[in-house]
């Protein structure tokens, strides 16, 4: 099937007709880009710091994004601080929320005057380098475009984007000595290894910058990103003045340079009040491609042009869901969350369709288009799931993408966190099989499903609990063991019964780390002894867990629930220690040990009370993690906003759906914050066109669904099938200040009855 790639044609217009929501303000005026823009390890009580998001511009799905950045090192992924006090230039490529130590923020600009200096120097020290203070109250983003003055040299900077290319235009004062200069060797979390620029003619640059492990980067060097960014640039001033600088030496005048720690500079005079714009094509294939992408979507110099088309392409991507109700700011909070689930997984082709191949070769196709940043471990649990909704055919060429990576660069299984065709190996599990067993299950599959069967299999051999369990590690055991499930429920679908069956029986391994006598999970050795019993019990973070403790990854069964409660002692039990997990978490909801919604294994925990037959502490629950964990503000994110996920649990939860268990196509209902959500579908993978979420006589105390209907017929199930929102139609809810607890059920197990929600209500209220 030819696929066109209607982000890139999009971007060759300079203005394109878009939907405006019902109330007349563009839905992209509502997007904050500073919400989660800190790495604050005080603000977050934690050392994984709040949002780690960026402020710059972007495109959805875009190459490029155009960002201010304050630190290179450490664990501050996106480059960028909002507390910081001084900038040391403007990148074109950045990641969204990411823990661990980031990558890219290459090709770094700083407009400058006065002296040359080579290295940025750091915070505090700003005269020592090209750093420069910035004048906080000048600061100003939104969606597609960023701007701040640069106290120390009274330059205002503005950024825009297009998908493939950035532009930045510099207001400087009366200077004889101002200048534009780019830091080639530059990468957040290292440097580029190796880098080339070339001048081509009087106003025009080009080159490349190699970023390989050796210069640090993802994981500090063990996340193994390994790629190269080419560039092609153009200043609307011309070249007279120009260089290039080594680590030790200024070369004026010099055309050509390849080495390592290169930088390119211009200088010229300029009056007071004079623009000085630089256009900047990017490419992860070639110099030739970084060209064509420029000329393709920024072929003049009209800043103000290429703002309003970036606008435009954020306006039609955030129209995919419209929401009526909720005050300004829970309107902010969405269609920022929104925005954030739009960043990645980016598309990685040129306009003309090549791509990097994970065999280092270029490669192009028009069966799909190339993405990358896969944050498995984090993504699969919402922002996936979201997407297979709203954008689909996203979904279905991630796929295609992993599956040809898989391919191409001979590993043969599908990588739990890529980066530019790195397998960085980065966090556990199998969530790549869990986002292809959802997808296929949904009826997105145009892709090579032999391949992409064969390649999950391949993963959960390599990764999988083959022997019951993982040795020492209750989150690993876990994880593998819903992705065996996820492959098991693939395999039937295909018709592969014997697979079907293995996995399935392995997707049960939960029950091999099951310890009676502590009642509850507990890491188990490889000789099958348990390992000590701490004297914190669950609570004790890092034992045999990543990133939680045992009371917060053992709620991770999501594929055998009736199993899981069970053993833990029944409903009744489960019910009281699932309240008991909420009522103790902090008002902040800042990390802590208890629900920890600033790190993903207990996002799907709140929607375990509509598979425990008490939707209404669902209802309760999502409702108060939408008030609590989520701001317009600097700090709105509790934690790492992981390259989607943070956001995409919002957008849904504040819709009124969010899954338990993605491989299975039941949503969860639960309390919409918005009075009405309109969720426009994929024809391709639709029957319908749209599909509505009504809350009627919402407000922030009437919580509760009182009852529902779907497309006019009474509906008392707390939960969706992926076919119900497919076929388009109206979920109307009538939600009032009381819970109603026997609306929802699907028949209460025999040792929790009725009496129990009605003696317990207090509970909540305590």
């Amino acid at each position: 099937m030819k696929r066109i790639n209607l982000l890139i044609v999009l971007a060759g217009l300079s203005l394109v007709a878009v939907c405006q929501p019902s109330q007349g303000r563009r839905l992209s005026s509502y997007v904050n880009p500073f919400i989660g823009a800190s790495t604050s390890v005080a603000k977050g009580e934690n050392l994984a710091g709040l949002g780690k998001t960026f402020p710059g511009a972007a495109t959805p799905f875009g190459v490029v994004q155009a960002s201010p950045n304050t630190i290179t090192g450490g664990d501050n992924g996106s480059g960028y601080s909002y507390e910081h006090t001084t900038i040391e230039g403007f990148a074109c490529t950045q990641m969204s929320g990411v823990g661990w130590y980031g990558d890219l923020g290459n090709f770094l600009v700083m407009p400058a005057t006065g002296k040359l200096q080579i290295v940025s120097g750091s915070e505090g020290q700003d005269e020592q380098g090209y750093r420069s203070k910035y004048d906080k109250s000048s600061e100003k983003a939104s969606a597609g475009y960023y701007s701040a003055r640069l106290t120390k040299y009274d330059v205002q900077a503005e950024l825009t984007a297009a998908p493939h290319s950035a532009m930045m235009r510099f207001t400087f004062p009366a200077n004889a000595q101002s200048r534009v200069q780019i830091d080639l060797a530059r990468r957040v979390g290292g440097t580029s290894t190796a880098q080339y620029v070339e001048v081509v003619n009087d106003h025009t640059i080009r080159g490349w910058m190699k970023c390989t492990p050796e210069g640090g980067g993802w994981g500090h060097g063990d996340g193994h990103a390994d790629y190269t960014v080419y560039f092609y640039a153009q200043f609307n001033k011309p070249l007279k003045k120009y260089g290039v600088w080594s680590k030790d030496d200024v070369l004026p005048m010099v055309r050509k340079k390849e080495g390592s720690h290169l930088g390119f500079y211009t200088e010229f005079a300029t009056m007071a009040g004079e623009q000085v714009v630089l256009k900047t094509g990017i490419s992860f294939v070639s110099m030739e491609g970084a060209g064509k992408n420029l000329k393709a979507e920024i072929a003049d110099w009209d800043f103000d042009r290429v703002h309003e088309a970036a606008q435009q392409l954020w306006d039609q991507a955030l129209g995919k869901i419209q929401i009526t109700g909720g005050t300004d700011d829970e309107k902010t909070i969405f269609y920022t969350s929104l925005y954030h689930t739009l960043i990645d997984p980016r598309v990685l082709s040129d306009v003309d369709g090549t791509y990097p191949g994970g065999d280092g070769e270029p490669h192009k196709t028009d069966l799909f288009t190339k993405h990358s940043i896969f944050s498995g471990w984090d993504v699969f649990r919402s922002q996936m799931p979201l997407q297979t909704i709203i954008n689909p055919r996203m979904v279905n060429d991630l796929i295609a993408s992993l599956v040809e990576l898989a391919d191409h660069s001979g590993k043969g299984y599908l990588e739990r966190w890529e980066l530019l065709n790195a397998y960085s190996g980065c966090m556990v599990g199998n969530p790549a099989v869990v986002v292809l067993a959802d997808a296929y299950a949904k009826g997105i599959r145009d892709y090579d499903v032999k391949k992409a069967y064969q390649y999950a299999l391949n993963t959960c051999e390599k990764f999988g609990n083959k022997n019951g369990w993982e040795p020492g590690n209750i989150s690993v055991t876990l994880e593998n063991g819903f992705s065996e499930w996820c492959l098991s429920r693939l395999a039937a679908a295909l018709g592969k019964k014997d697979d079907s069956a293995k996995y399935g029986a392995r997707g049960m391994s939960y029950k091999n780390i099951w310890d009676d006598s502590v009642h509850w999970f507990r890491p188990r050795r490889k000789d099958g002894s348990w390992e000590p019993w701490p004297a914190e019990g669950r609570m004790k973070q890092d034992y045999g867990t990543v990133e939680s403790n045992p009371y917060q990854q053992g709620w991770f069964v999501p594929q055998d629930i009736p199993g899981m409660v069970q053993l833990m002692g029944g409903r009744g039990h489960v019910l009281a220690d699932l309240q008991q997990f909420f009522q103790r978490t902090p008002e902040n909801m800042l990390w802590n040990d208890y629900y920890n919604h600033a790190n993903e294994p207990v996002h799907h925990v709140p929607f375990l009370f509509n598979r425990l037959d008490a939707p209404f502490l669902t209802q309760q629950w999502t409702r108060t993690i939408c008030m609590r964990a989520y701001h317009n503000s600097v700090e709105g994110l509790v934690g790492n906003e992981d390259v989607g996920q943070m956001s995409a649990w919002y957008v849904l939860a504040a819709s009124g759906l969010h899954p338990v268990c993605p491989g299975d196509t039941r949503w969860e209902i639960t309390s919409p914050v918005f009075d009405k959500v309109v969720m426009q579908l994929d024809p391709h993978y639709a029957k319908g066109k749209t599909f509505t979420i009504i809350a009627r006589n919402n407000s922030p105390e009437n919580i509760y669904i009182q009852s529902a209907s779907l497309n006019g017929r009474p509906y008392n199930k707390c939960w969706l099938d992926h076919a119900d929102i497919m076929a388009g139609g109206v979920l109307e809810l009538d939600m009032g200040k009381f819970p109603n607890s026997g609306w929802g059920l699907e028949g209460l197990l025999p040792n929790v009855g009725t009496n129990y929600f009605t003696k317990n209500i207090h509970l909540i209220y305590d």
